[in-house]
C-alpha cells in the first residue's frame, strides 16, 4: 500500500513547478492576444470593430464621408458634430493667422525677391531655416466647402475655396476661367487655345499618338490652370503640370482645385525634380521660356527628362512669327533671330522637326538614342555618374548621354502598368528582379485590400488628389488606380533606392522630394495622404511634427491619412496627431497582430480661420477640447 505522504501531499518543488508553468503559458497567451504592447490593443479592439467592414469604422468615430459640401446648408452644418471626446497631453498646434490661409512655406512672396532674378532664381523654392519656420496649423478661408467630384470639378470650383477673381479678367479673352456667382467655371480656353483645349489636342493628335497608350506622361510647363492636363485626361493620358507663383495668382492652386496634377515650380537655374526618360511628350503653351537662351540650356533639361521617341510642342512664339510678330508687338528679327536658335538646338540634340501648324511646333527626340546623329556640332556630355542625383542640382549646358542599363521599349497604357518595367528587368534597380518585382506589386494588393476593409469609400470618387509620400516602385499606386484618381507618386531624396524611374515607366507620375521641407503646393490640395514607413526614414534626419504639420498643410478638411510604420513611430505620431485636430484608428498588419508593422488611419476635421470647427467654437459649443471622437490612448 502506497505511503499517505507519498499520495496526498505535493512537494514545494513541484508546486513552484506548477506556479511558474501557469505563469507562463498565461503570459504566452496574452502576448499572442496582443502582439507588441499598448499599439496592439487598440488594434485589437479596432480589428473588432472593423471586422465586417468599412461602415463599422464610422461607428467607431471614423468617418471618412465628407460633411461640407458645395450647397450652403452643408457648409454651415456640422460645427459641433467635429467636437473632441478626451484631452491628450500632446502639445495642442494653434492655428496659424487667417492671413495665412495660402501660406507656401517654400515658395513665400516676400522671401523671394531677396533673391537674383536671373534666370527666375527668385521663383524657384526658397524654404525657411529651422527657427523661422512656422508650426501652426495653416487654416481654410471661410465657407471652404468639399470640391466637386471628378468631372464635374474640371470645369467648377467653389469660389470660396481659391477667391481670386484677377485671372477672370486677365485672361478673358484667352477664356482661362469665368467667375459665376458662388464658383468659377473654367470653359477649357488657354492662351494658345482659346477656343478649347479638346479641339488643341485634336490638332496635336494629328501628329503626337495620344490614342492607343503610346503617349501617356505629359510635362506641361508653364501650365497657367492646366486646362490641357484637364483635357487629356479624358484620353488616358496624365499631364504633370507646374507654374510658378508669381502675379497670375492662383493658377496651379486653381489646377489642383480642378482635381489636376501640378506643383509649383519653374524652369529656372536648377535641374527639374525628375529622373531621366520621364515623360512621352513635353508641352509649352505660350510658357515664356526663353528656349533659345542660356546656350540651349533649357531645351537640353527637356530633352534629359524625355523619353527616346518622344515629342516636344512649342506652341505660340516665336512659332510663324511672320503671321504674328505684330499681334506679339515684337520685331521680325528679333522673333526670327529667336526661332533660328530653337532650330539650332534641336539639330544639337538630334530632335526631328515633324512639323509646323500655325503656331505650333512639334519636334521628336530619335527613338534610337543610339543611332548616329552626323550633323551634331560638338557639344559637351553631361557627368551621369549618378542621374537620378537632381535634387537642387544645377542646370548645365550638357547633353544627357543615352541610357545603357535601363533603357527599352514600354508597352502602350494600360498595359505598361503591370509590364515589368524595363529598368527592373535590366537590373537598373539594386536588389530587385522581375521576380521580387511581382511580389512587390502583390504586396501592395493586400495592404490596398485591407485598406478597404476599414475605408470603403478608397474604391469611390470620395478621393481625386492622392499622394503617397514614400512610393517606392508604385506598388500603392497601381494597386489603388482608377480613371478617377490620380497619384501624386513621391520618392523621398532619402530614400535608400531610386525608383522613381520605374514609376514613370508604369505610366504613373511623381517626383522627388525631401520631406525635412515643405511641398512645392498650397495648402489644401489632397483629399488623401498615403505613407508608408516615412517617420522611420525620417526619424534621425528631421523633426517628426514638422512632416506631421506639413501633412496637415497640404491636406483638404476631412481628407484621410494612412500611414504605415513600426507601432512604436506610430503611437507618437498618434500621440502629436491629438493636437493637430485628427481622428485616429490603429489596426494591425493584415497578415497578423504579431507583426511590429501597424496602419494608422487618420481624418483630419472641418474647420475654417475664425470660423465653423474652430478650437474655440467647438469648445464653446461642446465644453470639450478639439480632439477627435475616434482618436485613442
Amino acid at each position: 500500500m502506497a505511503n499517505k505522504s507519498s499520495s496526498g501531499a505535493r512537494s514545494p518543488l513541484s508546486l513552484v513547478v506548477a506556479v511558474a508553468l501557469c505563469c507562463f503559458f498565461y503570459v504566452l497567451g496574452a502576448w499572442q492576444r496582443s502582439g507588441y504592447g499598448k499599439g496592439d490593443r487598440i488594434a485589437a479592439a479596432v480589428n473588432r470593430q472593423t471586422a465586417c467592414g468599412g461602415p463599422d469604422a464610422a461607428a467607431a468615430g471614423l468617418s471618412f464621408e465628407t460633411h461640407h459640401g458645395g450647397d450652403a446648408a452643408a457648409a454651415t452644418a456640422n460645427a459641433s458634430a467635429a467636437a473632441a471626446a478626451a484631452a491628450g497631453t500632446a502639445p495642442e498646434f494653434a492655428p496659424c493667422a487667417a492671413a495665412l490661409v495660402d501660406h507656401t512655406p517654400c515658395h513665400d512672396q516676400d522671401r523671394a525677391m531677396k533673391f537674383p532674378r536671373k534666370n527666375m532664381v527668385y521663383r524657384e523654392r526658397h524654404c525657411p531655416a529651422d527657427g523661422e519656420r512656422l508650426r501652426c496649423l495653416v487654416p481654410a478661408p471661410p465657407g471652404y466647402v468639399t470640391p466637386f467630384p471628378w468631372p464635374k470639378s474640371r470645369d467648377y470650383v467653389p469660389f470660396a475655396n481659391a477667391p481670386y477673381k484677377s485671372l477672370t479678367v486677365e485672361k478673358a479673352v484667352q477664356n482661362w476661367v469665368q467667375y459665376e456667382g458662388t464658383v468659377f467655371r473654367f470653359p477649357g480656353g488657354g492662351t494658345q487655345f482659346p477656343q478649347g483645349a479638346d479641339k488643341y489636342i485634336d490638332r496635336l493628335g494629328s501628329v503626337v499618338p495620344f490614342a492607343g497608350g503610346h503617349v501617356r506622361t505629359v510635362l506641361d510647363t508653364g501650365c497657367g490652370v492646366a486646362s490641357l492636363g484637364a483635357y487629356l485626361d479624358s484620353r488616358g493620358v496624365i499631364a504633370m503640370s507646374f507654374a510658378p507663383r508669381d502675379s497670375h495668382e492662383a493658377q496651379v492652386q486653381f489646377a489642383l482645385e480642378r482635381g489636376v496634377p501640378a506643383f509649383i515650380g519653374v524652369l529656372g537655374s536648377v535641374k527639374l525634380p525628375f529622373p531621366p526618360r520621364s515623360f512621352d511628350m513635353a508641352h509649352c503653351s505660350r510658357c515664356l521660356i526663353p528656349w533659345g537662351g542660356n546656350g540651349g540650356m533649357y531645351m537640353m533639361e527637356i530633352d534629359r527628362v524625355l523619353r527616346p521617341g518622344g515629342y516636344w510642342v512649342l506652341s505660340g512664339p516665336p512659332i510663324n512669327w511672320k503671321t504674328n510678330h505684330k499681334a506679339w508687338e515684337r520685331t521680325e528679327a528679333d522673333l526670327a533671330a529667336e526661332q533660328q536658335r530653337i532650330e539650332e538646338y534641336a539639330a544639337m540634340l538630334c530632335w526631328e522637326k515633324v512639323t509646323e501648324i500655325n503656331e505650333v511646333g512639334i519636334w521628336r527626340k530619335r527613338p534610337d538614342p543610339a543611332a548616329a546623329c552626323p550633323n551634331r556640332p560638338a557639344v559637351r556630355t553631361c557627368d551621369e555618374a549618378n542621374p537620378d542625383d537632381v535634387w537642387y542640382k544645377n542646370m548645365e549646358t550638357c547633353i544627357t548621354p543615352p541610357a545603357g542599363a535601363g533603357a527599352g521599349e514600354l508597352l502602350p497604357f494600360p498595359a505598361r502598368l503591370g509590364a515589368v518595367p524595363p529598368r527592373i528587368s535590366s537590373g537598373a534597380v539594386p536588389g530587385f528582379t522581375a521576380e521580387s518585382y511581382a511580389e512587390e506589386n502583390r504586396r501592395w494588393e493586400r495592404h490596398v485590400a485591407a485598406y478597404k476593409k476599414v475605408n470603403y469609400k478608397l474604391s469611390s470618387e470620395r478621393y481625386r488628389n492622392i499622394m503617397d509620400m514614400n512610393a517606392g516602385v508604385g506598388g500603392f499606386a497601381a494597386a489603388i488606380f482608377s480613371p478617377k484618381a490620380w497619384v501624386m507618386n513621391v520618392v523621398p531624396t532619402a530614400a535608400e533606392l531610386s525608383t522613381l524611374g520605374v514609376v514613370y515607366e508604369r505610366g504613373l507620375i511623381g517626383m522627388y522630394h525631401d520631406w525635412c521641407e515643405a511641398f512645392s503646393t498650397y495648402p489644401r490640395t489632397y483629399d488623401l495622404i498615403h505613407a508608408n514607413g516615412i517617420f522611420t526614414l525620417y526619424k534621425d534626419r528631421c523633426k517628426m511634427e514638422d512632416i506631421l504639420l506639413e501633412m496637415d498643410r497640404i491636406l483638404r478638411p476631412e481628407g484621410t491619412v494612412i500611414l504605415r510604420d513600426d507601432v512604436e513611430m506610430l503611437l507618437k505620431v498618434q500621440r502629436t496627431a491629438k493636437g493637430m485636430r485628427w481622428k485616429t484608428l490603429m489596426a494591425n498588419h493584415e497578415d497578423s497582430p504579431n507583426i511590429r508593422e501597424k496602419v494608422l488611419f487618420a481624418v483630419k476635421r472641418y474647420w475654417t480661420a475664425a470660423g465653423e470647427g474652430s478650437a474655440s467654437e467647438e469648445q464653446k459649443n461642446t465644453g470639450s477640447s478639439p480632439e477627435g471622437k475616434g482618436s485613442e490612448d
